[in-house]
């Protein structure tokens, strides 16, 4: 994470400087699944205390943008996770250390043990998700009134949720690139291990952690 240096970091419980993207970004769809017990723990996590997505302003209006995009060719955003605050992350850490805790294996992690989890990346003590300027999402098909068929499910632990994972059809394929290169064009950045998450490349809190609830 710190690439050879010393990790050096700021905290701060000040939301001035994020907006809810369900009021921000017009016809956008909420699907939070950290709100909700479906995902890879198995219960709601703590810290979301409302089902909305926050997001700095300025990764909002980036997101508009390409929102705006997509609708064009009959696609709504739909977002699974934006802003992750602190103690979130560290209720990740503490079910990583609970290695008994497997109860949602079969959905999320059939192939991972589940002690390998932080030796393989899958769980960290901090997220860029607690930045503000992170957004995990997936695209919907207004004509047919479906999630866009990506290949694999949102946090997925995996090879299959590798963005250039072949091992799937050329038709899933491209839906991920259609994502991936319109948030591409508006100054987001993917990563290697997950098709769905994406960085504002000029994040205005690049250094800081922030740690209020999710919340309007």
């Amino acid at each position: 994470m710190s690439e050879g240096r010393e990790f050096r970091y700021t905290t701060s419980d000040d939301k001035t400087d994020f907006v809810s993207l369900g009021e921000f970004i017009p016809g956008i769809l909420l699907e939070i699944r950290y709100y909700s017990a479906f995902n890879f723990i198995g219960e709601r996590i703590r810290g979301y205390e409302e089902p909305v997505a926050l997001m700095t302003k300025e990764g909002a209006a980036a997101l508009k943008k390409v929102s705006e995009d997509l609708e064009k060719e009959g696609y709504v955003l739909k977002i699974y996770d934006a802003y992750r605050p602190q103690m979130a992350v560290d209720h990740f850490v503490a079910w990583g250390e609970d290695t008994g805790d497997i109860r949602m294996k079969q959905y999320f992690y059939p192939e991972l043990n589940k002690s390998e989890a932080f030796e393989k990346g899958f769980i960290a003590t901090h997220s860029g998700h607690s930045r503000g300027s992170t957004v995990d999402l997936t695209l919907f098909d207004m004509k047919t009134g479906r999630d866009v068929d990506m290949g694999g499910p949102f946090d997925y632990f995996g090879e299959l949720s590798h963005p250039d994972y072949r091992g799937i059809t050329d038709e899933q394929y491209e839906n991920r690139m259609i994502l991936r290169d319109a948030m591409m064009k508006h100054g987001f950045l993917p990563i290697a291990e997950e098709w769905w998450h994406f960085t504002l490349k000029d994040e205005p809190y690049p250094d800081t952690y922030f740690t209020f609830p999710v919340r309007q």
